[in-house]
């Protein structure tokens, strides 16, 4: 089978939705397989996480997290405004 004549390469991008520790990822690309918007490509070399294409269409619902094998490979990293903590106002 003929090696496709390509290089994928991340877009430039201040998103950056999904973090891997390359230290504990073991590259099954099982977040690649999960991924509802399909922004996550399995990494040329073996045992490499995928690579974060287009990280501003990421929904972070949180599946790539939900499926790895490995806890802390992949985090989510939302955006500030989406961090804020709601807290009731008491009335005097």
């Amino acid at each position: 089978m003929k090696k496709p004549e390509f290089t994928v390469r991340p877009v430039a991008s201040s998103a950056r939705p999904i973090i891997y520790d390359e230290s504990l990822c073991i590259g099954c690309n099982r977040c690649a397989s999960v991924c509802q918007c399909d922004i996550l490509l399995p990494s040329e070399t073996k045992g490499k996480p995928p690579v974060v294409m287009y990280p501003g269409e990421c929904y972070y619902c949180g599946a790539c997290v939900m499926a790895c094998p490995v806890k802390g490979a992949v985090r989510l990293e939302h955006p500030l405004m989406n961090r804020a903590k709601f807290v009731p106002v008491r009335e005097k």
